[in-house]
Parts: structure tokens; sequence; C-alpha cells
């Protein structure tokens, strides 16, 4: 039986599966947990990644591997591999400012048209533009600048500052994919090809205030290998990842409700939206992955669960026990600002209060529906854009609510699955593990 090594290095965890290349069933795997924060030494990332690795059972029998992870994330280093300072993760918006300093010099439209991004404080272009004025001397140190999957596949290859790798701080070395790549807000799709990296210069120097060294972006099925001559898949941005665990296929639609919401098709078509709403993502097979982000996902449900002073069981059942519509009551889940719509100073509102309305069943079904209607306006934005949608699969955790799988397909508009609970983002990476596996 041969043997790859997926991994998931989120927010939140690293997660490490070994699977069977050829079934792809799960033998072992490992979990270690990442600090809280919207700026992390990637240090820790490293840390962790070794401890879920030994936690499933190492890699020694393993043929080939690959890393997924959170997209965006800031990781500068210096001419000598070493970090300069915290990453700056995609939560962190500090950025808010230089994000719209970029879109005035250069324009929504020309910006979506290059790289498929308007940009936001999550992207890894807005953290460099404020990394330029907040802290010039640590911009004038940046030799290179890497996404966290693409750090961590850099270290785990054995490379890294002098003294602390095997094959010591070959920057050259750093590497990819078009999934991860294609969320910084400098790399085009559409002049990527093999042996042309595709990354818009002029976008990146006026972010940083100079060039640097980016890493190779590698096709689908290109690998690289460790310093014990394991081949290494390209990884993938999380996003993109779980779409391949999934077995998500062009007509689907992934719809995650974790503590934030995403909503992402394949595609085989790029897309391209001035006005911000839908992220023009590659995918890991080599198409196109356009992704709606929202901030108000499972935690509207956490929010009521509390309010109620029930679990989310007992959430369900009496979200179950209402009438759709609740009654007229309606919940506006804007509870911390939200990204789409673009309302960071936004709040939640309840309506349609009324003595008949007003009751515990009724307001967790408001609950279910608010949340829900939140992401099917990201559904509504890729219809906009002619994506094709055929099939909704709803994962993450509040996927699991019986409640959430009743209700969805009357507000998505779609017929819905939902695939048995997984680790999809390193399930995907191994995916891509066994892809270019020599077995």
């Amino acid at each position: 039986m041969a043997l790859v090594m997926g991994v998931d290095s989120s927010t939140q965890s690293c997660k490490v599966v070994v699977v069977d290349a050829d079934t792809g069933a799960v033998v072992r795997e490992g979990r270690a947990a990442h600090p809280d924060g919207t700026e992390v030494d990637p240090a820790a990332w490293w840390d962790a990644l070794r401890e879920a690795i030994v936690a499933a059972g190492g890699m020694g029998d393993v043929d080939a591997w690959s890393i997924g992870g959170q997209q965006h994330g800031m990781v500068a280093l210096d001419a000598e591999g070493r970090v300069i300072r915290d990453a700056l993760l995609w939560n962190d918006t500090r950025s808010a400012d230089a994000a719209e300093a970029l879109i005035d010099e250069f324009g929504a439209d020309s910006l979506a048209e290059r790289t498929g991004l308007v940009p936001v404080a999550s992207f890894t272009i807005t953290k460099l533009r404020w990394l330029r004025d907040a802290e010039p001397d640590n911009a004038a140190r940046v030799a290179a600048v890497a996404l966290p999957h693409d750090w961590l596949t850099w270290r785990l290859r054995g490379f890294g500052p002098a003294g602390e790798s095997a094959r010591g701080p070959v920057l050259d070395e750093l590497v990819t994919d078009r999934s991860d790549a294609s969320g910084t807000g400098y790399w085009s799709p559409d002049a990527w090809a093999p042996g042309v990296d595709g990354y818009d210069r002029d976008l990146f120097v006026s972010a940083l205030g100079h060039d640097a060294v980016l890493p190779r972006v590698l096709g689908p099925a290109e690998w690289v290998t460790d310093e014990g001559g394991r081949r290494v898949a390209p990884g993938a941005g999380d996003n993109a990842g779980a779409a391949l665990g999934v077995g998500a296929a062009t007509g689907d639609v992934v719809v995650s409700i974790g503590t934030s919401g995403t909503v992402f098709a394949v595609s085989a078509s790029r897309t391209v939206d001035s006005s911000g709403t839908v992220a023009g993502f590659a995918d890991a097979d080599g198409g196109f992955l356009p992704i709606v982000v929202t901030l108000n996902a499972a935690r509207v449900l956490d929010a009521i669960a509390r309010l109620l002073g029930v679990d989310h069981a007992e959430l369900s059942d009496l979200a179950l026990a209402a009438e759709s519509g609740a009654g007229g009551l309606t919940l506006l889940p804007y509870f911390e600002g939200e990204r789409t719509p673009n309302l960071p100073d936004a709040t939640a509102s309840l309506t349609g209060m009324t003595l008949a309305s007003t009751t515990r069943e009724n307001l967790a079904r408001a609950a279910v529906e608010g949340m829900l209607a939140g992401l099917g306006a990201g559904l509504d934005a890729l219809r906009a854009l002619d994506v094709p949608l055929e099939r909704a699969l709803l994962i993450g955790g509040a996927a699991q609510s019986p409640a959430v799988q009743a209700i969805a397909p009357g507000i998505l508009g779609l017929p819905v699955e939902v695939p048995p609970p997984g680790e999809y983002v390193a399930l995907g990476a191994a995916r891509q593990a066994a892809r270019v596996a020599e077995v």
C-alpha cells in the first residue's frame, strides 16, 4: 500500500492525514493547535506541523506529500531566510486603508482585470502596502514574500535559515500553486503558464516599494522534492484544497459554513468582478474557483443559541418547529460587520417582531434563515457572472445541523448535498500528493 500525506495548516490548527494513495482511505491522522490572533510568528505553524506529523505516525513510510493552508497571510523573509516580523493573517484588518489607497491608485476595474481581485484588507498586496508605510525599515529588509503554505512547504523540504535547516536559505526554492497565488492581488491567471510565473511585478513593487523573490508557481501536476527525495505536490489555498478534497466538479458550488462563510464554485472560465464581491481565484486543478466570503456564518447560530440558552441540537429542533419565514421575524445577521456586502461597521438587526411572531421557535428559525440568506447572496453574485451552479455541497461545522440541511435548499435555490464530515483541505492536499506520487 502506497501512502501519501496531506496537510491543512488553517488559522486555528494544523491537521495531517496519511492516506492510501489508491483508495483515498485515511490510515492515520494528527492535529496540533495554532495560537490565536491576527498576527502570528510562523515558527508556531512550523512547530505545530511537526507535532501533527508525529501525532500522525511520522513520514517514514510516506511516498509523497502536499500542504494546503490559510490564504493571504504575509510571510516576509530577509536575505538569510529569516522571518522579519510576525505574519499578518487574512483576518488582520489594519491594511484596510492600504486597500483603498491601491484602488485609488490603479482603479478597481483595472485591478479586477489584471488580477481577478479588487483589494480588501484580507489580500496580501494590502499587507505589503501597510508594511511599506507603517514599518519602512522592515519593508526595506524584505528579500522574499511567501504565503503560509509556501513557507511551510519550503521548511518541510529542508530549507530555512542557516543553522536551522539542512538545505539552507535558498529563496529561489520557494514554490506555490495557482490557487494560493490567485489570492495575493499581484498575480494574473492570464499571464501564468509553465515557465512563466504570472506575477504582476508593477503591482507588487508599488505595494512593497521594491522587488523581491516570489515563489515559483507550479502547475497542478508539477512537483518538487524534499531532502529525502520524496515528491512534493504544489499544495493549495484552503478553499481550493477543500474543493479538491470533496470532489467538487464544474457546476458544483461549495458552501462552507464555519466561523465565517465561503461560497465557491468550480468553473472552467475566469470571472472578473470590478465590484469586488466575487474574487476570481484559481482552483487546484487548472480551472477557476470564483469565491464570495461572508464574516457571519456559524457564529450567528452560536449567538442565538447562547441567547436562548440551548445547545446547537436544541436550536435546530426549535428552528424546525417553526414555519418557513419564521412568522415574519427576520434576522439581518451582521453581528460584527460584513465583508459581503462590504459593510464593516454594520450591526445585526431583528425585525418583524409582534406578540405572535416573537417566539423561541421563530427566533431560532430566523437565525438559520438569516445566516443562509447571507450565503445565498453569494450564490446570487456568482449567478450574475454566469458561473454555472447546479448543486450545492454543504461543508463545515454548521452544515451538520438538521435545520440547516432542511432549510438550505429553499433559500439557496439549488439541490443540496451534505458530504460526511471530513478534513477536506487535508484530503485535497493528499489527493494532490497521490497525483504526483511515483508509485
